[in-house]
């Protein structure tokens, strides 16, 4: 059975067997990825295991991260003692959707799977629907499925195009890219204008849907049709206007692919509000990066604000508070900001996604075009911290029980600071957690509404699962004057609400 609210990990599989190489010194396959690993991630409750970057990647793509000084830049500054090895192509620049046979192929894939559906765990994989590496097929197969360009595009914006040799003449074509920056100089864009294109990348994902239980959409939103018309125009195409499809790919390829797999789910990296949309069109979850950046931005009041959205949005959100284009949470946030943006990102609706390397405290972030990463100590206390989160989320409460967003109110007249709190409780059956933030620089107090039949004739214990307070309130006073909270800056606590009869409170 699937958790309505799962928790996913993300494992950056170039890096990890790289560390199993150098650790056994042998050549190592999918094969050798521990079985440790996969009982940690299921002992903590993980639902989902993402393989990032297990696909064909390019020679051309290499030699695109080898010779851009931009790239090299960003590696040496992580890596002093960067070598040559220490390279690899963009797991977002892809040959073919077929593992690297040095990895030990499709085949060593299946086995991994196996072994995670052993554990109760599903296994997540890329689909980047809207560019393929310099040196695909199908730039001799099929030239008419990318976007074309000219001499003059060329000459005029070099960095949004490349002369390539396909069919034994050059011929111009367009990298992928999004409307706001240049292109990614390892990729070619390709036209989901054409039926051609649209039938071999749907089935692709059909392909994918017998491999694996999901995939994460890269860049989702760059395939929508009005997303392709303010980047591309109805130009640079190799059809005409009257043979150019304008549908969404979306809609059709999903439910394409759910006609044989009804489970199988689909996470879109998605920007610019379109999130809703994307969800409207079959996607199981969506990036909230709305959340992220308000958590990095320090506003509590926004942050509250963002979680009254619809429930069915906020459930099909993803949370994060780092990803492998964001930087690592640890260097982001100063500590105690960094564990209230944790409770409050993770006690909320929707998939909570934890990168590579999160719980341990890492504070590198490496280039993807990086095989290796430096070593780094475990940061001991944030490590002990997220252990104790990770007990938490793993409670039926929080995996597939109701969610409430508390309101709050001053706790006497011209203190504003409960703006700053954020309060929300998980319910299922006669269980029930109470999770309370003050994502602020100074203290907080205020009260909290609490609706629950029957309070009156209770007494509540409230014990903190992520410190040690605990206290006894009266049900009847926390039904007519709600919860007093009273929390310093960036406080937080995660309660565990346990009833008792109250000889003052009157029987229902």
């Amino acid at each position: 059975m699937t958790a309505r609210h799962p928790l996913l990990y993300q494992l950056n599989t170039c890096i990890s067997l790289g560390e199993i190489e150098r650790a056994t010194r042998r050549r190592v396959t999918l094969d050798d990825l521990p079985d440790t690993t996969f009982d940690s991630l299921r002992a903590a409750s993980f639902d989902w295991l993402w393989l990032l970057g297990v696909w064909r990647t390019s020679p051309a793509g290499l030699a695109v991260a080898r010779s851009d000084p931009r790239i090299r830049a960003a590696l040496e500054a992580e890596l002093p003692d960067l070598s040559e090895a220490d390279f690899t192509a963009s797991p977002f620049a892809i040959r073919g959707y077929e593992v690297r046979s040095e990895w030990g192929g499709d085949a060593a894939l299946s086995r991994v799977r196996r072994r995670l559906a052993q554990r109760g765990l599903r296994l997540m994989l890329d689909f980047v629907p809207n560019h393929v590496a310099l040196d695909h097929p199908w730039v001799d197969e099929h030239p008419e499925y990318f976007v074309a360009g000219t001499p003059d595009d060329l000459a005029r914006e070099p960095h949004n195009y490349v002369q390539l040799r396909s069919r034994g003449k050059l011929q111009v074509f367009a990298h992928g890219r999004d409307p706001y920056f240049p292109g990614w100089t390892d990729t070619l864009q390709l036209d989901y204008r054409h039926p051609g294109l649209r039938r071999a990348m749907t089935e692709q994902l059909q392909r994918l849907s017998r491999m694996c239980d999901g995939v994460r959409c890269d860049m989702a939103m760059l395939v929508l049709p009005d997303v392709i018309e303010r980047t591309w125009g109805s130009s640079h195409s190799s059809l005409d206007d009257a043979a150019l499809v304008s549908t969404s790919f979306w809609a059709e390829a999903i439910a394409a692919v759910r006609a044989d797999r009804p489970d199988f789910v689909f996470m879109a990296e998605a920007y610019w509000d379109l999130e809703w949309r994307l969800q409207s069109e079959g996607f199981d979850y969506t990036y909230d990066k709305r959340l992220y950046d308000r958590l990095r931005s320090g506003d509590g009041r926004s942050v509250r604000e963002h979680l009254r959205a619809e429930p069915d949005y906020q459930r099909r959100s993803v949370r994060f508070l780092e990803n492998h284009d964001e930087p690592r949470a640890a260097a982001a946030f100063p500590r105690e900001v960094h564990q209230a943006a944790a409770v409050v990102s993770f006690f909320v609706p929707g998939l909570r996604f934890f990168h590579d390397g999160e719980l341990e405290g890492r504070q590198h972030h490496v280039p993807m075009q990086a095989a290796r990463r430096p070593a780094e100590r475990p940061d001991l206390p944030l490590q002990r911290f997220y252990s104790r989160l990770l007990e938490c989320l793993a409670r039926p409460e929080v995996h597939d029980g109701e969610f409430q967003l508390h309101e709050c109110r001053p706790a006497w007249a011209e203190n504003g600071s409960f703006e700053a709190l954020t309060v929300v409780s998980w319910t299922l059956g006669d269980s029930r957690l109470l999770v309370a933030v003050n994502f602020a620089p100074h203290a907080t107090q205020g009260y909290v509404t609490i609706s629950i039949p029957y309070l009156a004739a209770h007494d509540v214990r409230l014990v903190d699962l992520l410190g040690d307070a605990r206290y006894t309130r009266s049900g009847p006073e926390l039904e007519q004057r709600g919860l007093y909270l009273d929390l310093p800056a960036w406080g937080y606590h995660v309660f565990d609400w346990q009833t008792q009869p109250s000889p003052s409170g009157t029987p229902p």
